[in-house]
């Protein structure tokens, strides 16, 4: 999903913050600097305190630290462009009664896009149990290569996800293994037990 450029809200602006949202600019490089990119929340009562404190409101700070506990969010994406050809995979794994397939991987030129596709045979108890809650999937293959989600669709029987990894993958993908882990919520903070790997 491509995100909708950016338009500035309003035309005003107060030129006497600007010295205290160049420190905000700062603190926020400090705080991502100390915690190693990987935050946290602060405890409820603590941003409660700090509302009370500095005459804000508490549903602000929530959002505020909301939105930074989630930065990778927010990251520059790299959009494929210059299709150039398809990979074959045609590989399956099953587990939990699904069938999880990986059929190809779109080459471009500056990007890869990994397919995967998970089939499971219409049941009612299991739909309410597992199609009925919410469901996200990340794939990781190394360090090296950023993959990202760009949403997914489907049925009760049927739904499919593409990931778009960036630099593009190698033609020769032997010993390469992707692993699709699946979160209960979109920024990777719930894991719920489930992974799915192939090895090509």
């Amino acid at each position: 999903m491509r995100r909708m450029p950016f338009e500035r809200p309003t035309e005003y602006y107060d030129e006497r913050l600007l010295p205290i949202d160049e420190e905000l600019c700062s603190l926020l490089q400090q705080r991502k600097q100390l915690s190693r990119n990987n935050p946290g929340y602060p405890k409820l009562e603590d941003i409660a305190k700090w509302a009370e404190k500095y005459d804000v409101y508490e549903d602000l700070l929530r959002s505020i630290f909301g939105v930074l506990e989630n930065e990778e969010a927010f990251k520059p994406h790299i959009e494929p462009e210059d299709f150039q050809k398809y990979i074959r995979i045609l590989q399956a794994v099953e587990t939990e009664e699904c069938l999880y397939t990986v059929p190809f991987i779109k080459q471009y030129a500056n990007a890869s896009v990994v397919h995967l596709n998970i089939d499971k045979e219409y049941d009612e108890s299991y739909e309410r149990e597992r199609f009925h809650r919410n469901s996200f999937w990340h794939l990781e293959i190394g360090d090296r290569y950023d993959c990202r989600v760009t949403g997914g669709g489907g049925s009760q029987e049927h739904t499919s996800f593409d990931f778009i990894v960036t630099p593009r993958l190698p033609e020769d993908l032997s010993g390469m293994t992707l692993t699709f882990k699946e979160y209960g919520t979109p920024f990777k903070k719930k894991p719920t037990g489930l992974d799915v790997t192939f090895n090509l």
